[in-house]
């Protein structure tokens, strides 16, 4: 039998979660203009990049977030965590999609438990907190430790993007769940990374120049199917 937290990671990790998550597509849409991607193969390596760069540095915010709520001085840090989180976004357009993302998790959130940790309230992360802040919350909330946080957003760091190709191209299903299945391995070491890099003086700050244009470019446009 799965147990609650198990359950609660599955479910956080599902992007049919009313988080908005769907709407993103975390610069695929505009690679796939630029002709970055223009085949399963061309988004396998591209999501490898994604994973290694913003999936590594999500999944440390939300195994940092996880973490949060077991200290005295919770909500501190956790303003502290959303600070490290803009740092660590440098494109204006990523920041925006982030936040968002995190604003419809948090009304989920808000809805399936009555706060994150006794010393930390749903108020504390403010209006439109960052995404994987939330994610981490909501799994300490649920009982999800800080590696299975970590484990979730790595995951997401591809699921979404991979929909979104498979839409925005029509490729075939399978192919694209193949995609997933393959970054099984790299999906878990890259959470199990961040976890090891979750501490505030540790955190993850990968980047990668790329999506940060992509998202600038993606931004700017004036017609367009994803929200970023």
């Amino acid at each position: 039998m799965l147990v609650p937290a198990t359950a609660t990671l599955l479910a956080l990790a599902d992007q049919r979660l009313p988080s908005g998550g769907h709407v993103h597509s975390g610069g695929v849409e505009q690679a796939i203009s630029d002709g970055l991607i223009t085949e399963v193969r061309g988004l396998e390596r591209f999501l490898e990049r994604r994973l290694r760069t913003t999936g590594l540095v999500t999944a440390g915010l939300a195994a940092a977030a996880a973490r949060c709520g077991a200290t005295p001085d919770a909500p501190h840090r956790i303003r502290l965590l959303d600070a490290e989180a803009d740092a660590r976004t440098p494109s204006p357009a990523q920041r925006t999609a982030s936040r968002a993302q995190g604003r419809g998790l948090l009304r989920t959130a808000k809805a399936a438990w009555a706060a994150p940790s006794t010393s930390l309230s749903w108020t504390d992360l403010g209006a439109r907190p960052h995404h994987p802040i939330v994610l981490g919350c909501a799994g300490a909330a649920g009982g999800v430790s800080a590696e299975g946080a970590a484990l979730a957003a790595a995951y997401l760091s591809v699921s979404a993007p991979s929909t979104a190709a498979q839409r925005l191209l029509a490729l075939d299903p399978v192919a694209v769940a193949a995609v997933t299945v393959r970054l099984g391995p790299a999906i878990e070491e890259i959470a199990a990374l961040a976890v090891h890099h979750s501490d505030f003086e540790d955190l993850p700050d990968d980047s990668d120049p790329l999506l940060d244009l992509l998202a600038e470019r993606h931004a700017a446009r004036e017609e367009r199917l994803f929200a970023s």
